[in-house]
């Protein structure tokens, strides 16, 4: 039997984490939480993920700035990163541009409010 594939989910929704982590969860994942993006560097460092799941808008630390300190730590670069976006529909009324979006360093974006067999989906693709 293989290893359970460890995966951070970070949003600062508890609701979301809690059902995407079930849903994860369901699929044999191992699942850890955390709910900013300072927690969740420590998580990071702690747990190794193989892949995090990242809202990108979040307190004290937002998923770009995370996602580009993950992917620009040697010890940490090989994990995917997964952006979790609402950013499109309220761009007019953010501090987040899009163009933030398509020069950071994430594998992947997901669309909020997230279809969670999709997710399940793209989750599987990249950890195979």
């Amino acid at each position: 039997m293989s290893e359970k594939k460890r995966i951070l989910v970070v949003d600062d929704d508890p609701d979301l984490v809690e059902s995407v982590s079930m849903k994860l969860e369901s699929e044999n994942f191992d699942v850890v939480k955390a709910y900013d993006g300072v927690e969740a560097w420590d998580r990071i460092k702690a747990e190794k993920p193989a892949l995090v799941i990242l809202d990108v808008m979040m307190p004290r630390k937002n998923g770009y700035e995370l996602c580009d300190e993950i992917k620009r730590s040697d010890d940490h670069k090989n994990i995917v990163v997964l952006l979790l976006t609402a950013v499109a529909e309220a761009v007019t009324s953010t501090n987040y541009t899009h163009w933030d979006g398509k020069n950071t360093l994430a594998d992947d974006y997901i669309p909020k409010p997230i279809d969670l067999n999709k997710l399940v989906e793209i989750v599987k693709d990249y950890l195979g």
